[in-house]
């Protein structure tokens, strides 16, 4: 499955970097560059930027063609019904996160919103559960982590995953392990739908990210190092906001 498949790569580029210490970012004298160095906690800085110019060489001449025509050809309905198939059937990874977190509401959410869109939504494919008030939120490993205190660890930039840390990286396999598509058995095309789905999926939330990518490109000075800030600070938001979504009632309509 690709999930899998990217988990696997970006799992063999981190079981590398103790083989690349030679590309470790010198650690600065000067007490104004040292303060920047680890504001920026990205000491695999030459091996990151490395990645990503692979990344972004993939992003010219193919990915980006592919997103745009994507996003040109195909109907936006279709596209909408793609991207809900896609999150509803990672919903228990969803689920299982909040309840890590010690989140009763969001994991009530999580799970209405499951149960709601595999049987109303026609397995995934329309979002009654937003209709009805369970509104779509976000919750990976990655983020219980750090509201369990673990620290991110270095900054991290892995081919077809794109910006992520050590922490993040834990929580991405973790969160793979917790999808229920990703065990599908052979036989009764289960196995292509499953091929299917992770592929169409990809391409679909690829494509909504086109124009941002080639705003950053053509804005910043430094796009590495942009992308690099904005992950990491939406990141450390979307920890805090975990911490602090207390609820514990039922939904306004209920």
């Amino acid at each position: 499955m690709v999930p899998i498949i990217r988990a696997l790569l970006g799992c063999v580029v981190l079981l590398s970097l103790d083989a690349c210490k030679s590309i470790r970012a010198p650690v600065p004298k000067d007490p104004d560059a040292l303060a920047d160095y680890k504001l920026a906690n990205d000491p695999y800085e030459p091996l990151n930027r490395k990645m990503y110019d692979i990344n972004m060489w993939a992003y010219h001449f193919a990915l980006r063609p592919m997103g745009k025509a994507w996003k040109n050809y195909v109907p936006h309905p279709i596209r909408q019904s793609i991207a809900t198939l896609n999150e509803t059937w990672r919903q228990p990874a969803v689920f299982f996160s909040d309840v890590g977190a010690g989140k009763p509401r969001r994991a009530g959410d999580s799970f209405m919103r499951f149960l709601i869109n595999m049987t109303a939504g026609v397995a995934g494919f329309f979002d009654v559960a937003g209709l009805v008030g369970y509104k779509q939120h976000s919750t990976d490993p990655g983020m219980v982590f750090g509201t369990w205190g673990i620290k991110s660890g270095p900054y991290l930039f892995l081919p077809f995953i794109g910006p992520s840390s050590f922490r993040d990286m834990v929580g991405y396999a973790v969160s793979q392990g917790l999808t229920p598509i990703n065990y599908v058995p052979r036989g009764y095309g289960l196995l292509s739908f499953d091929w299917g789905y992770n592929i169409l999926g990809t391409m679909n939330v690829f494509a909504d990210s086109t124009d941002q990518l080639d705003a950053i490109e053509q804005q910043s000075l430094d796009p590495y190092a942009y992308l690099r800030s904005a992950w990491q600070q939406n990141r450390q938001n979307e920890v805090q906001k975990l911490k602090d979504d207390n609820r514990r009632t039922v939904p306004d309509w209920y």
